[in-house]
């Protein structure tokens, strides 16, 4: 079955970084479209960026210029850069295949001095 395993959050001050990763099973990944999702506290998941299975990317506005998004296929691996951060990024962090709803357990990122 579809399967992710996130990992890579913690506390953060504010302008510093974190790398997040993603380990993913039980798909064509390579061939799969696949997307970073934040859910801050009371709020409804929000679409981070996605990383095309090309290897473009793309970006929600408020995160560009300061996360990268990235895969390795042959480690069914996606990863998430976040330079810069601000507290707006806390949240629990998902990957997913990019429109889907397949939901991984997140890793909880915080911001905060």
């Amino acid at each position: 079955q579809v399967e992710f395993v996130e990992s890579g959050g913690g506390l953060v001050q504010p302008g510093g970084s974190l790398r997040l990763s993603c380990a993913a099973s039980g798909f064509a990944f390579s061939t799969s479209d696949m997307s970073w999702v934040r859910q801050a506290p009371e709020k409804p998941r929000d679409w981070v960026a996605t990383v095309y299975s090309g290897g473009n990317a793309i970006y929600a506005n408020e995160v560009k210029g300061r996360f990268t998004i990235s895969r390795d296929n042959a480690k069914n691996m996606v990863y998430l850069q976040m330079n810069n951060l601000k507290s707006e990024a806390t949240g629990v962090y998902y990957c997913n295949i990019a429109g889907k709803s397949y939901w991984g357990q997140g890793t909880q990122v915080t911001v905060s001095s």
